[in-house]
């Protein structure tokens, strides 16, 4: 008799959260309907994430290649997926065969991945994909993303080299104390989105800013994001039966 509970709760956060996101961006003064809330439903049920795609909602994310593959095919086809995080090249061709509804890459970081990328979207025939060049702003070595320094230069390789690809923004992970987010988020990534739209010749607003996750979205959303990533304010503590792989 608990699972109903935990799900309906999940409906519920996620109505909380996209409270707070309205509030976020109109304390920036910013509109709300700019900022995009990806579900992140990494270790939880396929039941768990249909409660709340029966809510209305259709944005979700995942963190494993693998868990994604699997969970897709049981959940309905307007669903726009969001993979997010270090994507293996050897896990291209499954992940975009497997999911046909696959709406964005969220964490380019080299372009041996782009370019596996750009040719399984033309072996499959399927419209142009949207992926983000994942930064690394906090400098740890435990993190994966591009030195800020270098993000121009991949983002100029997928926009030129990568034809069935759609350059469409910047990602980024924040300290995980939250403690220098205000660095990560309105400095770093914000001169590298400068750079990059200077170098690309295109409007700021056509380059997104992925940034903030559960215990620092409205921060970042105060930052400038426009698209966050929140998992367990939503679906509650990850659950890690077994390790996972990418």
């Amino acid at each position: 008799m608990a699972a109903p509970a935990v799900e309906g709760t999940a409906v519920a956060a996620l109505r909380a959260v996209m409270f707070r996101v309205r509030q976020a961006a109109e304390r920036s003064g910013r509109t709300p309907d700019l900022v995009r809330v990806v579900a992140v439903s990494k270790t939880k049920p396929v039941s768990l994430i249909r409660q709340v795609y029966d809510s209305g909602y259709r944005c979700f994310g995942e963190n494993y290649a693998q868990e994604l593959i699997e969970k897709a095919p049981q959940l309905p086809q307007d669903i726009d997926w969001h993979f997010i995080g270090h994507l293996q090249s050897n896990k291209v061709k499954s992940l975009l065969t497997g999911v046909p509804n696959l709406a964005m890459v969220e964490g380019v970081d080299n372009a041996k991945v782009a370019n596996h990328l750009d040719r399984a979207v033309s072996s499959l025939g399927r419209n142009p994909l949207k992926v983000l060049v994942q930064v690394n702003t906090s400098g740890e070595a435990s993190k994966s993303g591009i030195d800020p320094s270098d993000c121009v230069e991949l983002a100029k390789h997928i926009k030129l080299q990568c034809p069935n690809l759609e350059f469409s923004g910047l990602m980024t992970i924040g300290m995980p104390d939250y403690s220098s987010t205000p660095e990560n988020f309105r400095v770093t990534l914000s001169n590298c989105r400068i750079e990059v739209c200077k170098a690309l010749g295109i409007a700021e607003e056509q380059c997104e800013l992925s940034m903030g996750m559960s215990g620092d979205f409205e921060l970042a959303i105060e930052m400038g994001s426009t698209n966050v990533r929140v998992g367990s304010t939503i679906f509650g503590p990850r659950e890690y039966a077994k390790k996972q792989p990418n």
